[in-house]
């Protein structure tokens, strides 16, 4: 992006360009202008394919666009002059991709890329050399004679019959595709049939309806001549070949016999040819194997794959539809193009957009492989992956470089494939085409051109007296500019390039003085970003050539006057691709600048007293601090995604625009947060997401205890404030840090400024989903094994928080899962904890799904023996009364979803109306201070669809509208409000339930927590998880259970990530599931199809007013996270 002014002061709008076929569902194809007052977006049309640099040249009333695209006639490279709009520069492009530009002190425009010289693309030596497949198309006559077929002259030399009209009659023939094609030459023979024969025709082209303009040689005088409306045809022996004067496209085309010789016209063979060299997925595209055509362009395929009608696209194309079990292996599109000359060619894919065709919501990611040539040593061998969800047409460019031409022993491929390890239900791909276009080189260029706006016409004298383009041309081969910077009177570029003195990176000085900084870098660089004197580098490099720098992994900052480099920390673990500043508030209410590196990475590697932090991708340098953005201590929001680009201060404005995906979040922390009335805060430990294990759980509400191999973070917690002690319990499958610096896995106990585990007797990959304490005897379940005091542990485990020490272990859970998933303490004294989950014994007794542990006895029992399944949830309405949720059986086969135990008469009975709750219930709470009303939720065994239902007293009531079968319900909590809503059935006027999990609002999209006023359901927090979108709340705890009578009310409000602010003056902790903000990955809760390029879906422009920039989220902000 650049900000566009005009030498007048004149401000015109931020020019965008990317690769990109809309923005806020503007049709605008890889450049617009966005005006920052009015979101006003103007597209820019002309250009087609990806633009990958820009400059604005406020002196020269001039935006400078690079890239991989076609327009006007230039190629790769064009300029957008004031408001005259695009004007072709005094060269004609260059033959390869650009990918930075930058101004010299001189005034000098450098384009930097991977190009090696200017001008178009060029034909092969035997230009017009494709044959268009015209015996696949529909073919129709008008006034044909009815003995011939028109069919019969498509393929020369494959029949002896002419097609003929009848005597004295005017016709035509005509040809309709399924394709587009631009021709560029005709060839006709005329067919001389007992002395008919044509003399003169016109060629009319659709969809234009109109008559093309055709040349031909004039047999007599030897002339080129231009003929329209009545072309003549030669009645000799040959073909006669006519060229089009213009390039049009068209998908029918009508040969109008107008005049003939004889009885009557006909004609014995046509023939048409383009330059274009493309192969087709569906094969009656490609060309014909009849006419002579040596190596004709084919395709092949294995897989679901069927054909799509063209809709809005040129052609018709293949499409798959997949599973999410799909192997890539035996899914696949490989084209054959008919490569006649070797050379090096520009290869570009085409993608039929997604909104016409209605498959937005499965598009995903393919996998481009290609062979290039026969020869195993040279390095024309490529693989590349690409996203398909562009709303409109595109392709992208997948390789530059040699390509060997056809022939009996080889043939060029390019070989389409769904990208593996796409986690979707339903992935859909196409395939369409590919283009190889055949470059050429004039001039000794190699990835750097020095241009003088100055001058009318670039010559060859210009480009070998210029040291910037001499500097390129001393590049070894297959090197390529990535990033140029320009300060003062230096210019650095970065890149992948070596020569006799340069790797790298460079410093070239008032445009001929050359330095390598600090000793260049020992890998490749693709951003850079100037602050000041202080240049931030990032790319695929760990160290400078000249000298060990320790801590220069992938990312460095050098120091223009003192000419040193050093580590930001001690780097990333992954290449960085781009390196974009960010106004963020770290230190005092005013913004000031980080660097934010988005890449290829996952974590910034530990250094000094820091762990690695995990980053997925998307890390924040803050120099103030000199450290991440993640070690900073202090209530700092959170980033998730990538950035490619920024403007800073925009004129007129002063605001700022950034490119890219990006979500925020008003905290970053991980695990768990603090809530009370002064707001949202860090918890005082740092808590790190563990590896997933083979037995970590996600405690998914549809199937709680079916664990979820990949689930990490804090699951559930408790308080334990008796006989004066004040401990905080937090559970899950996590690690952190104790007081002593230990490590410590799953669950941690926080009392004052002590923090401690459990010890190394549980094994680390356990997972803890439920808490109970009783008389100071913590009880801890989930999926969990270890020995303690020689003792195997299973599902269970108990340690007094007091002693703190393991006390005699509940003999273990088996069978099922063995696992726990909910504990419940029976009030008052008889010692009794009750166990639910999925498991079929405790120790040698028999209790499918629950069992009573008695502390005093160390003994279980089962309450009862007319019940058994599996356990979700326990609730105590009284000292007697136990509610058990679930997936239950009574006397062996009648399904139950909620049963009632009464501990006094040791007997059990339906809950009251339960046969009206249509699937096993996951989450119980109480609906009234005395417990005599009860919310419940679940999955419906009929629909799988999600129910919140309450219990009145009397009989039960379904909470409308429903909720998405997406949505997973992790807790219920009825809370006050200080202000009353509208009067409903289901909830008192003050009162509102707030629903926690995954919670997938019509209408809004996942939230993490949610209000329902007892008619509707309203996003409360957001959450986002690293990597992988939305993230969830798995549930509330406070020092007190129920709100019932407390007389200050919650306070209702709409806050970015978690706006809780409960007036009791207690602190809260919200346990969020995987909250610190890393990475999104282009997907949201489920999938969410991946965006062309980087990020291919303008529609995110709709979200970033110039009024709700980054610089306000040290305050908060409202709505969704935003995507830029």
């Amino acid at each position: 992006m650049c900000s566009f002014q005009l030498s007048n002061g004149e401000m015109q709008g931020v020019v965008i360009g990317g690769n990109f076929t809309s923005l806020d569902g503007t049709q605008s194809k890889a450049v617009a202008l966005f005006n920052p007052n009015t979101t006003e977006i103007t597209p820019l049309d002309g250009i087609e394919g990806e633009v990958n640099a820009l400059y604005c040249d406020q002196e020269r009333d001039t935006v400078y666009v690079g890239g991989n695209f076609k327009g006007a006639n230039s190629t790769n490279a064009i300029a957008w002059v004031g408001t005259d709009g695009w004007t072709n520069l005094p060269f004609a492009g260059f033959n390869g991709p650009v990918k930075a530009i930058t101004k010299a002190s001189n005034g000098h425009i450098i384009f930097g890329g991977t190009f090696t010289g200017l001008g178009n693309s060029s034909t092969p030596n035997e230009s017009s050399s494709q044959v268009i497949n015209l015996s696949t198309a529909n073919i129709t006559d008008e006034n044909g004679s009815s003995g011939t077929d028109p069919k019969d002259i498509v393929c020369p030399g494959s029949s002896a019959t002419p097609w003929l009209l009848q005597d004295d009659t005017p016709g035509y023939w005509e040809a309709d595709f399924s394709f587009g094609f631009a021709p560029t030459k005709l060839r006709l023979r005329n067919t001389r049939q007992d002395g008919r024969g044509t003399k003169t025709f016109r060629f009319l082209a659709y969809p234009i309806n109109g008559i093309m303009n055709l040349t031909y040689v004039d047999p007599e005088s030897g002339n080129n001549v231009t003929c329209t409306s009545e072309c003549p045809l030669s009645d000799g022996d040959d073909y006669q070949d006519f060229t089009f004067v213009n390039r049009v496209g068209m998908n029918k085309f009508r040969i109008a016999i107008s005049d003939w010789y004889g009885s009557g016209g006909g004609l014995e063979s046509i023939e048409l040819f383009q330059s274009d060299i493309y192969a087709y997925a569906i094969s009656d595209f490609n060309e014909p194997k009849c006419g002579g055509v040596k190596n004709p362009a084919s395709a092949t395929h294995t897989g679901p794959w069927k054909v799509s009608p063209s809709l809005e696209s040129s052609s018709e194309y293949l499409t798959a539809e997949l599973n999410g079990d799909y192997d890539p292996e035996k899914i696949s599109v490989t084209f054959f193009p008919n490569i006649i000359e070797s050379g090096n060619y520009s290869v570009n894919i085409y993608t039929p957009g997604c909104q016409a065709d209605d498959s937005c919501a499965t598009r995903g990611r393919v996998n481009i492989t290609g062979v290039m040539s026969g020869d195993n040593d040279k390095d024309t061998n490529f693989t590349s992956t690409l996203y398909q969800t562009n709303d409109f047409d595109k392709y992208d460019q997948i390789y530059f470089g040699y390509i060997e031409k056809s022939s009996g022993s080889f043939t060029p491929s390019v070989t389409l494939r769904p990208l593996a390890g796409q986690d979707v239900d339903t992935l859909t791909i196409v395939a369409q085409r590919v283009e190889f276009t055949l470059t050429n080189s004039t001039g000794g260029l190699n990835g750097l051109f020095d241009f003088d706006p100055e001058q009318a016409v670039v010559n060859a004298s210009s480009i070998v007296n210029s040291p910037i383009n001499k500097l390129g041309a001393s590049f070894d081969r297959a090197s390529g500019v990535s990033v140029l910077v320009t300060d003062s009177n230096t210019t650095y570029v970065g890149g992948n390039f070596t020569s006799k003195d340069h790797d790298n990176i460079l410093a070239i000085i008032e445009n001929d003085d050359v330095k390598e900084p600090g000793g260049g870098l020992n890998g490749e660089v693709f951003a850079m970003y100037l602050n000041a004197t202080q240049l931030y580098v990032g790319g695929d490099f760990s160290n400078t050539d000249s000298g060990p720098v320790t801590g220069l992994d992938n990312v460095a900052v050098y120091d223009t006057n003192e000419d040193k480099w050093s580590a930001l920390g001690a780097g990333l673990d992954g290449p960085v691709t781009h390196a974009v500043p960010l106004m963020l508030n770290i230190t005092a209410d005013t913004p000031e600048l980080v660097i934010a590196f988005t890449g290829e990475f996952s974590s910034c590697n530990s250094f000094g007293n820091y762990d690695a932090i995990s980053v997925d991708g998307f890390a924040i340098w803050v120099a103030s601090e000199s450290n991440w953005l993640q070690n900073i201590n202090g209530n700092y929001p959170a980033f998730d995604g990538s950035l490619t680009s920024a403007v800073l201060d925009i004129p007129m404005d002063g605001g700022s625009l950034y490119a890219g995906a990006l979500s925020s979040a008003q905290l970053g922390t991980n695990g768990a947060a603090t809530l009370s009335d002064d707001g949202l805060g860090q918890f005082p430990l740092k808590i790190r997401a563990a590896t997933p294990s083979s037995n970590s759980s996600a405690l998914s509400r549809r199937d709680v205890t079916s664990f979820n191999k990949n689930t990490t973070g804090v699951v559930t917690g408790i308080f334990y404030d008796e006989n004066d002690y004040n401990i905080t319990i937090l559970a899950g499958h996590f690690t952190t840090e104790s007081t002593k610096g230990d490590k410590v896995q799953n669950i941690v106990l926080l009392e004052d400024d002590n923090v401690a585990g459990l010890g190394s007797d549980i094994s680390n990959g356990s997972t803890f989903v439920a808490l109970a304490v009783r008389n100071g005897i913590l009880f801890a379940g989930g999926d969990i094994s270890g020995t303690i005091d020689g003792t195997d542990i299973r599902g269970l485990v108990s340690y007094d928080l007091e002693s703190k020490s393991f006390n005699s272990q509940p003999a273990s859970v088996s069978g099922a899962n063995s696992t726990v998933a909910a504990i419940a303490v029976r009030p008052g004294d008889s010692g009794d904890v009750y166990v639910g989950g999925s498991f079929d014994t405790a120790g040698a007794l028999d209790c499918p799904g629950l069992c009573t542990y008695n502390v005093n006895s160390g003994q279980w029992n089962r309450p009862g023996s007319e019940l058994e399944g599996t356990v979700y949830s326990l609730l105590w309405l009284s000292k007697n009364q136990l509610v058990v949720g679930g997936d239950l059986r009574g006397n062996g086969s009648d399904q139950r979803f909620l049963a009632s135990w009464d501990a006094n008469s040791e007997s059990w009975s339906n809950f009251p109306g339960s046969e009206d709750i249509p699937g096993p219930v996951a989450v119980i709470s109480p609906g009234s201070i005395d417990y005599d009303q009860l919310w419940v939720a679940g999955t419906s065994l009929k629909d799988d669809s999600v129910f919140v239902m309450k219990y009145d007293g009397d009989k039960w009531h379904t909470a409308g509208p429903s909720l998405s079968s997406d949505t997973i319900i992790r807790g219920l909590q009825v809370f006050p409000v200080t202000e009353d809503h509208e009067a409903a059935d289901l909830l008192d006027k003050n009162q509102v339930l707030m629903l926690t999990g995954s919670i997938d609002i019509t209408d809004f999209g996942v939230a993490s927590a949610a209000l329902f006023n007892g008619t509707t359901y309203q996003p409360y927090a957001m959450t986002i998880k690293a990597g992988d979108g939305p993230g969830t709340i798995a549930g509330i705890f406070t020092q007190r259970d129920s709100f019932f009578k407390e007389e200050k009310h919650m306070a209702l409000g709409f806050v970015v990530l978690i706006g809780l602010a409960i007036a009791l003056g207690l602190m809260l902790l919200l346990v969020l599931c995987g909250i610190i903000l890393d990475r999104i990955r282009k997907k949201r809760e489920g999938y969410v199809p991946a965006p062309t390029s980087m990020y291919d879906r303008g529609s995110g422009m709709r979200h970033i007013p110039p009024h709700e920039l980054l610089e306000s989220l040290g305050h908060g902000r409202g709505g969704a996270p935003p995507r830029v």
